[in-house]
């Protein structure tokens, strides 16, 4: 069981590292593309992967199950700034964690790691709509910046309503003018 584990686990990271690798190609930022995910590789993370392996889900969910917490997640998501819970500090106005807002190539990121997500756990039913989906079932229970979310909703309603081009051309031509308020922000206008 666990060599079938191995294997399964590594032949999920790979896939899922080379699906976020071409998506991010497509969206302009090759060297996040490059870099995405490396901490997976890690014991802290690839021997907790291996161990609560399933595939049709993330590792991570099991681990919490069985643990109630999961190591390996709490390493990933402080080493890989493509996840907006890394970007969260300490307040000084509320004194507690608060969400700060993301650059917008690590947004652009997130959206290439949770289309590439969906596609490699829902294999050939994928459809365009569902990295939509997932983020809308968590939605209300979700530590993230206002603008940031809003940025990350955009981009995953237009994937569902214009494809896949239309969305990475969108991304690459905000990405190249710098913008922080992004040309017809309006999660509504999918």
């Amino acid at each position: 069981m666990l060599i079938e584990n191995f294997f399964g686990h590594l032949s999920t990271v790979v896939r899922h590292r080379h699906k976020v690798m071409l998506h991010c190609f497509r969206a302009g930022i090759i060297r996040r593309g490059l870099l995405h995910d490396l901490s997976k590789f890690s014991p802290t993370e690839f021997i907790p992967g291996v161990l609560y392996y399933q595939g049709s889900r993330s590792p991570n969910e099991k681990e919490r199950e069985e643990t109630g917490s999961s190591k390996a997640w709490m390493h990933h998501k402080g080493r890989n700034r493509h996840h907006f819970e890394y970007w969260t500090d300490y307040s000084p106005e509320t004194k507690r964690l608060e969400p700060v807002r993301m650059p917008d190539v690590f947004i652009a990121e997130m959206f290439c790691d949770r289309v590439a997500a969906s596609k490699i756990y829902n294999k050939e039913s994928y459809t365009d709509g569902m990295p939509l989906d997932y983020y809308m079932r968590g939605k209300h229970r979700r530590l993230i910046e206002k603008e940031t979310a809003a940025k990350l909703e955009f981009l995953l309603r237009m994937l569902k309503v214009r494809g896949e081009d239309e969305t990475f051309r969108y991304i690459r031509r905000q990405l190249r003018r710098g913008r922080r308020s992004w040309e017809g922000l309006d999660i509504n206008s999918f």
